[in-house]
């Protein structure tokens, strides 16, 4: 799958404050996702992260 920074994707393993979706918001070795629950930012390496993520919610460029 192709990312791009601004999308919104679900992981399979929800964030503590019940939320699955994440913003991403950095794309090179390492991603950085941002929760859209509580906004808390974490960076994961490339691999981990296109491993937890499950699919695409919604793209960057779509209003």
């Amino acid at each position: 799958m192709e990312y791009k920074i601004g999308d919104i994707v679900r992981t399979k393993k929800q964030h503590p404050c019940g939320s699955k979706l994440w913003e991403i918001t950095r794309i090179g070795v390492d991603f950085k996702l941002k929760c859209q629950g509580c906004g808390h930012v974490v960076t994961l390496e490339r691999e981990k992260a296109k491993k937890i993520i499950t699919k695409i919610e919604k793209r960057a460029d779509e209003n």
